[in-house]
């Protein structure tokens, strides 16, 4: 059989183009509904401590918020950032295949716990959690 396509490399070639072309038809075609995912669900807490540096938001939110929310169930790990402008971001990140909306819920919940900790400013001000989409594409309807 290897000899028959050593023999015509032009059928050989012809052969190769159109499995080529009938792969990138079927990968144009495919629903991405039906695609794996690969971007772990991830939820934002974010807070504004007006008038505060890093350091005090630190001490005075962070710490309190993280505590709250280490350990939520499906947590794979967490990262936050302080900045000396009175900001506070803390990202939440699950494991791959869980349910998003259930761990906004969850973080949301945790957050609601730890109010009663944190200084009037924050709570006047609000602390906000939303989910966070990693990348976002075209909705294919079949």
């Amino acid at each position: 059989m290897a000899k028959f396509f050593i023999h015509r490399p032009i059928f050989a070639i012809v052969i190769a183009i159109i499995i080529s072309l009938i792969g990138i038809i079927a990968g144009i075609n495919t629903p991405i509904a039906q695609y794996p995912v690969i971007s772990p669900p991830t939820i934002n807490v974010s807070v504004d401590y007006s008038g505060a540096n890093a350091t005090v938001v630190n001490q005075a939110v962070a710490q309190i918020i993280e505590n709250r929310v280490n350990g939520t169930q499906g947590m794979d790990y967490m990262t936050s950032d302080s900045n000396d402008d009175g900001s506070y971001s803390l990202n939440v990140f699950f494991e791959v295949g869980t349910d998003g909306d259930m761990d906004s819920v969850k973080v949301q919940n945790n957050v609601a716990s730890a109010n009663s900790s944190l200084p009037e400013t924050v709570i006047a001000s609000g602390v906000t959690e939303r989910r966070k989409i990693a990348a976002v594409m075209p909705t294919v309807i079949n």
